[in-house]
């Protein structure tokens, strides 16, 4: 094997090493993100869990966050709840770093 193939499955571990830790983040975030909303909706528990798992799956639909937030945002409106996407964006993007930090820290 050359060097350059060396290099190559090195950085394709390497990738694919950081793609699994992005992929954890999201989910993370995600599922802190459907328990912040959980609270909002006056869930708790095993309610409040489930709740969070659907806010994981909704992320699933399409690509980037769109869907979380559309679900997240129909979920509090059909609960009488008005909160702005200026606070939804700014608190997704204050759990994206705490999920960071959870998934660098194994947890």
């Amino acid at each position: 094997m050359t060097a350059f193939d060396d290099r190559r499955d090195a950085f394709e571990k390497q990738f694919a090493h950081d793609e699994e830790l992005r992929f954890k983040a999201t989910a993370r975030r995600n599922k802190l993100f459907g328990l912040w909303v959980a609270e909002r909706l006056g869930k708790s528990g095993e309610e409040a869990e489930a709740y969070a798992r659907s806010v994981v799956l909704a992320d699933f639909e399409e690509a980037g966050d769109a869907d979380v937030l559309r679900k997240v945002r129909r979920d509090l409106e059909g609960a009488g709840k008005t909160v702005g996407d200026s606070e939804l964006q700014a608190k997704l993007s204050e759990l994206t770093e705490r999920a960071i930090k959870d998934v660098k820290e194994g947890r």
